[in-house]
Formats: C-alpha cells, sequence, structure tokens
C-alpha cells in the first residue's frame, strides 16, 4: 500500500489538498493531516481571519513563500469558504510534487 500525497498531477500543474486554520498564532505549513479514508492534506496555518478572502489570501502567501513560487501562480480553486481547500499550482506537475515532497519532508525533520 503508498503512502498517500496530498496533491494530484494534473497536465499543466499541480492540484493540493489544503486543510486551512485561520486565526492562527503563526503562518506556517504544518504538515501532513491524514483524513482516514478520504487521503490526506497539507494542514496549513494562518493568522489572517476568514473574511473577505483575507485567509485564502494568508494561504497563496505561505505557500509561495515557502516554495519560492510567484503568488499569481496558485489559486484557490475549491473550497474558498471552507477549511478543506483545494490549489491549483501552474507549471510542471513533477517539478512542483518534488518541491511539496521535500517540504512535508523537511517539516517533519523539524519536529
Amino acid at each position: 500500500m503508498s503512502i498517500p500525497e496530498p496533491f494530484r498531477e494534473l497536465p499543466d500543474g499541480l492540484e493540493v489538498y489544503l486543510r486551512v486554520s485561520p486565526r492562527a498564532s503563526a503562518n506556517r505549513i504544518v504538515g501532513v493531516q491524514y483524513m482516514g479514508d478520504s487521503g490526506c492534506r497539507l494542514k496549513v496555518m494562518v493568522t489572517a481571519v476568514p473574511e473577505d478572502g483575507k485567509a485564502n489570501k494568508a494561504v497563496i502567501k505561505v505557500l509561495a513563500k515557502a516554495w519560492k513560487l510567484a503568488k499569481s501562480m496558485i489559486e484557490v480553486t475549491s473550497g474558498a469558504t471552507d477549511r478543506n481547500k483545494t490549489v491549483f499550482i501552474t507549471g510542471d506537475a513533477t517539478e512542483l510534487a518534488h518541491l511539496i515532497t521535500r517540504t512535508t519532508t523537511d517539516i517533519h525533520r523539524r519536529d
């Protein structure tokens, strides 16, 4: 059995599944949260409140900074008003998948 990943490769980019905690004490990627039979999501904490898209903008900023990507490459495609979100990152899916995998591996090493 393979370990699930919080993303799916598409022809023109990567779809990343998130679990967002707004009103957190810090902006950061926490790691991978396993959701039972429904797979897993990348856990992201933001200090912004979930009003008027502020938390969504903060999520994009956190991801762009962590992965050294332009914010314009990242778009919330579903879950705009939900804690469970899907973002789409435009680019080479294989390279992006390796980048995210390295990032989550580094998070687990720090803990």
